[in-house]
């Protein structure tokens, strides 16, 4: 017997956030037209992804008054609907070809885009990668080098992408957490609530999120603190 999933209700207003566009191929306020014909050389799910109208972005901006608590309790809000929204897609024709965006324009002060999305990221990858649902990360205007040496383009706006798993493909990217790139590899969506066994409020969503981190290298220059998680934008 499978649970139920939990569906998010929409929310135009989120308070800590404003949605600018909903769920749009072609968004209006932020030009991703370049840069994604720039990432087809990288993806080669992104070509026919995009001929198909199966990328789309919902765009939000920060409330400049809001802090970064409620700034990342919103974006983690806006990752559980949009993951909730593709589960029961994944399976249908060209279900592996859809892929939602969640961008994030605005700025909140002390605190930089980084660092509101770095613990939404991690909490949403550990709570679907069971489930086949793959997140990434990506920061306006920072340029990334992949494994084999390419130079993948700045992105227009900071998003995190939300899209089904290649499973086969994508535990590869995750070589820094082996146990997360165990369980997106052998993936399977049985329905499940993922928040059947986890916290439903972010400031505890966070703190279970910590759990997951790797162990601290000992170095001073490791990137890898219980400040922060692991740095991935597959």
């Amino acid at each position: 017997m499978t649970t139920a999933r939990i569906t998010p209700a929409p929310r135009p207003t989120a308070g800590a956030l404003r949605l600018v566009e909903a769920s749009t191929a072609r968004p209006r306020s932020v030009d991703v037209s370049d840069y994604v014909r720039q990432m087809t050389a990288h993806c080669p799910y992104l070509a026919p992804s995009l001929e198909r109208d199966l990328t789309t972005w919902t765009v939000y901006r920060a409330d400049s008054g809001a802090d970064a608590d409620a700034v990342q309790a919103e974006l983690f809000h806006a990752g559980v609907q949009a993951a909730e929204w593709l589960r029961p897609l994944m399976n249908r024709p060209h279900g592996l070809l859809r892929c939602e965006n969640i961008v994030l324009t605005g700025d909140v002060p002390h605190a930089s885009h980084r660092e509101l999305m770095a613990w939404p990221h991690w909490a949403l990858k550990n709570l679907y990668g069971p489930c086949g649902v793959m997140f990434g990360k990506f920061y306006a205007g920072e340029e990334e080098v992949t494994e084999a040496g390419m130079r993948i383009p700045g992105a227009p706006a900071s998003f995190l992408p939300v899209r089904a798993a290649v499973r086969r493909r994508d535990p590869r990217f995750l070589h820094a957490t082996p146990d997360l790139a165990s369980a997106l590899a052998a993936a399977d969506d049985d329905g499940r609530d993922v928040f059947e066994h986890s916290p439903t409020q972010w400031k505890e969503i966070r703190t279970w999120a910590r759990q997951f981190l790797p162990p601290v290298k000992p170095s001073t220059s490791s990137p890898h603190t219980s400040a922060s998680p692991p740095r991935s934008n597959c």
